[in-house]
């Protein structure tokens, strides 16, 4: 045999045994957790035989507590790119079967590697984490290794899409990465992010919590709003990656990618006619008005389970990706408060860095009053969303449904925070405030002077619908110019599509600065 196919054998034999991770006996015992190896997951998440693997054979550089001895080609996380659909991404995957997926500088250096070639080719980054966190026999060095991250996230952040999926664990100084990108997907009992374990937590302030109570899936898609997205199977996590992504351009200088629409974009629905009810405190929900006018009722919702009262999802108008808020009257009647203008704000954000237009859907009663808001806050993340909506060039297009009142109807994609097309159904109420608080505040000395309780009750509904007969019905704003044009519900398809096509061509540029202050 010639030398050279000796080294050809050699090389053929090495990469078999970087494809086996950590070996046999880690790998099964990932399996027995019921967890795929990060070589499984991209195989799944890439197009077949697509995926270009970089860096295979690098090896940590750490010659403290016996770590000399053990060295592993790939060092704990695969990486490349290949495509979804046909379209570029990077990825990598921390692999858990090599010293539990634990960061050395070389597996930091090994991601910052593909982050910056997803930067320099405008192509979405993908990180699949399942890490037991930071190599402790590197010190320093592994806690560099993060902040090399941290700091490519920070760069990339609205110029390439980034998402990130937790397979395993996440904790400490790791959970930053992922926080810091666009969108987080967790595994239900089997993935957790927090800073502190149980155990420092037990210690520190004496609470028993469990790891899932502590940072589980189901925590962060409904109590902190950390993650966007809860899946029972890794297959399931993945599916929604591809899908997600198909919404989105490659990078900030793209358009989003059009899909081809097999529904008729002038399709009529008359159950848009009756979907409001005649009492005005009755709820009907936003979700039958999404599936009536986007194209074939498919939509896919980004942070489902938390803040309810708004809807964020995307969805396509005639093939034509967009994002789309609502307010949800069947939870908290849609009002606004701290958790719901934070979870709108930030996907307002993310589709006007990636050039998706925002249709936005109003039924808001207004902001949440009492003390736990006002002191947690509600004003400065109220103004979050309104600094947002303000700072959004790309195409908005504003249905208003039904309420629209005070500084909520502001908020809301209004026509004075650069809304460029405004439509009302005629069941839209805009103004101040309700009839019954408007009533309180206009005539407090009237009834005041009321000694009969009956008159008094008399004079207070001639008073409300008197307010009513002005308010609650579309006329008085598109008076102004403030809504463009009052249209049948059932036509609300068409109008939107409509909308989004004479918006193509829109430019819209925000005066030069550094950056902006948002409100945190």
């Amino acid at each position: 045999m010639s030398e050279i196919q000796n080294k050809i054998n050699k090389l053929i034999e090495n990469r078999e045994t970087a494809r086996m991770g950590g070996g046999q006996k880690a790998i099964d015992k990932q399996h027995e957790k019921g967890k795929y190896t990060a070589r499984e997951r991209i195989q799944m998440l890439l197009d077949e035989g697509s995926f270009e693997e970089f860096d295979m054979f690098v090896t940590h550089r750490c010659y403290d507590f016996g770590m000399e001895k053990k060295h592993t080609f790939g060092d704990g996380v695969v990486t490349g790119y290949g495509t979804i659909d046909g379209r570029l991404v990077y990825v990598f995957a921390q692999d858990f079967t090599v010293t539990a997926g634990s960061l050395s500088l070389a597996l930091a250096d090994k991601i910052c590697k593909v982050m910056d070639m997803a930067m320099r080719n405008g192509a979405p980054c993908i990180g699949l984490n399942d890490s037991g966190g930071a190599r402790i026999q590197e010190g320093v060095n592994a806690l560099a290794g993060y902040a090399n991250i941290f700091q490519r996230n920070v760069m990339a952040s609205g110029v390439i899409p980034q998402i990130s999926a937790i397979f395993g664990p996440c904790a400490g100084g790791a959970v930053y990465s992922p926080a810091l990108t666009d969108f987080i997907i967790m595994k239900k009992n089997t993935s957790n992010m927090f800073l502190t374990g149980p155990k420092v937590v037990k210690t520190v302030t004496g609470e028993d919590v469990t790891q899932e109570q502590l940072g589980g899936a189901v925590v962060h898609t409904t109590k902190s709003g950390v993650a966007q997205f809860a899946v029972d199977t890794e297959e399931e996590g993945i599916a929604l990656i591809r899908k997600l992504i198909s919404y989105m351009p490659q990078n900030n200088m793209e358009d989003t990618p059009l899909a081809v629409c097999t529904d008729n974009i002038a399709r009529l629905e008359d159950s848009l006619n009756e979907i409001i009810p005649d009492n005005p405190n009755q709820a009907y929900d936003m979700y039958d008005v999404i599936r009536a006018i986007v194209d074939n009722g498919d939509y896919l919702e980004s942070a489902a389970t938390y803040a309810k009262n708004v809807i964020t999802c995307f969805a396509r108008f005639n093939g034509q990706s967009v994002g789309i808020i609502a307010n949800q009257p069947k939870f908290m009647a849609g009002v606004l408060d701290i958790n719901a203008s934070r979870k709108a704000a930030r996907f307002v954000r993310f589709c006007d860095a990636f050039n998706i237009p925002i249709v936005t859907l109003v039924d808001v009663p207004g902001f949440l009053p009492g003390t736990t808001q006002e002191y947690g806050g509600v004003i400065t993340h109220g103004a979050k969303l309104l600094f947002a909506y303000c700072e959004a060039t790309v195409p908005k297009v504003t249905v208003t449904l039904r309420k629209a009142y005070g500084g909520a109807y502001i908020v809301m994609s209004s026509k004075h925070i650069r809304g460029d097309i405004n439509y009302a159904w005629p069941s839209a109420e805009i103004a101040v405030m309700g009839a019954s608080g408007a009533v309180e505040v206009l005539y407090a000395k009237d009834l005041a002077a009321f000694t009969d309780p009956a008159e008094k009750a008399k004079f207070v509904a001639e008073k409300e619908q008197e307010y009513k007969d002005l308010f609650s019905n579309p006329y008085n704003a598109a008076r102004y110019g403030y809504i463009d044009d009052v249209i049948e519900p059932r036509n609300t398809r068409f109008r939107i599509i409509r909308a989004l096509q004479s918006l193509s061509t829109k430019r819209l540029q925000n005066p030069a600065k550094k950056h902006s202050n948002i409100p945190l």
